[in-house]
């Protein structure tokens, strides 16, 4: 693969009640700092872990059906996007090669129909896989706790990835902006995309992470993938509304040398944190199958009082 020179953006602008002004930003906060939030993650120790796909899956984005009753994991720590439904397969796993350490079992997470089922769209659709984070602890997270997650991705070798340029896998989280009538939700993260020497007329495939978005609402490339099996990634925001965003090849702890990217994504300054998802794109083509996107140990942690770590509250599905 070629060598790509890492480009970080730090953001310096946030939107206040839908204006724009510059601001001082904060110091990027190493995503797994504080105190780990129990009751919601995982670690897909148990190999019983379960999912119920609930019959055919909604594609609310494309086709304005919903598909109820929705999936969801038989420990209740994730659900089907309703937007636009969850992976066609999901699956616990044993632990690939080289992954943390005592860790047994993995999630597989990948899908062929990414579109309105049974309807191939020939253009490249996603599917949602949503860790339920509200449900559990009741509320969503103000950012004044500095509320960060962090999971493990596994890459597969080059051979298994689907061959499309294009996105392929995405980390990303789910945030509310307060404008002055109401919230606005939206949603940054790391994409990993793929560019298929068969199709760039390239000598080589390249890949890299690109960041949504910029304050201008735009993506940009900020780290080149030059090795596959296990990456660590994370995103953390800090009390100011800012996003920062980490990545690093393996699976040991995020440290500040880490750190890609941090930017106030589409203008926006945010107040809540509300959940962290994973999306797998395919061509929705009928036939070709998604990257395979193996995760572990996705967590979420906060800086500041504890009272949110409380019990679940249960959810009819």
């Amino acid at each position: 693969m070629r060598v790509f020179s890492t480009l970080v953006v730090v953001g310096v602008t946030v939107a206040s009640l839908g204006c724009v002004t510059l601001v001082s930003a904060a110091k990027p906060v190493v995503p797994g700092t504080g105190q780990e939030v129990p009751n919601v993650g995982d670690d897909f120790e148990d190999a019983n872990w379960t999912y119920i796909h609930n019959g055919t899956k909604s594609s609310y984005n494309l086709d304005k059906s919903r598909r109820e009753p929705s999936g969801y994991s038989e420990n209740e720590r994730w659900y089907e996007g309703i937007k636009r439904g969850h992976p066609d397969i999901v699956k616990r796993i044993p632990t690939p090669k080289n992954g943390l350490p005592g860790s047994r079992g993995a999630l597989l997470l990948q899908s062929r129909n990414t579109g309105r089922p049974g309807r191939p769209s020939y253009i490249t659709q996603q599917d949602d896989f949503i860790c339920d984070i509200y449900d559990r602890l009741g509320e969503k997270i103000p950012v004044w706790q500095t509320p960060s997650c962090v999971a493990r991705i596994f890459l597969p070798p080059v051979d298994q990835w689907e061959n499309r340029s294009g996105a392929h896998i995405a980390f990303r989280i789910s945030l509310d902006a307060r404008t002055r009538f109401r919230y606005e939700t939206y949603w940054p993260g790391m994409i990993f995309v793929f560019e298929s020497k068969t199709e760039s007329g390239k000598p080589h495939d390249y890949a890299y992470i690109r960041i949504r978005a910029d304050e201008n609402g735009n993506d940009y490339k900020a780290k080149q993938i030059t090795t596959t099996g296990w990456w660590t990634v994370g995103m953390s925001v800090t009390p100011d509304g800012m996003v920062h965003y980490y990545a690093k090849p393996g699976t040991e702890d995020l440290t500040a040398d880490d750190h890609i990217g941090s930017e106030f994504s589409g203008g926006w300054r945010a107040s809540r944190f509300r959940t962290f998802f994973f999306n797998v794109l395919s061509a929705d083509d009928g036939h070709s199958w998604s990257t395979p996107l193996i995760v572990d140990d996705p967590k979420l942690y906060v800086i500041g009082r504890q009272s949110i770590a409380g019990q679940p509250r249960r959810q009819s599905r």
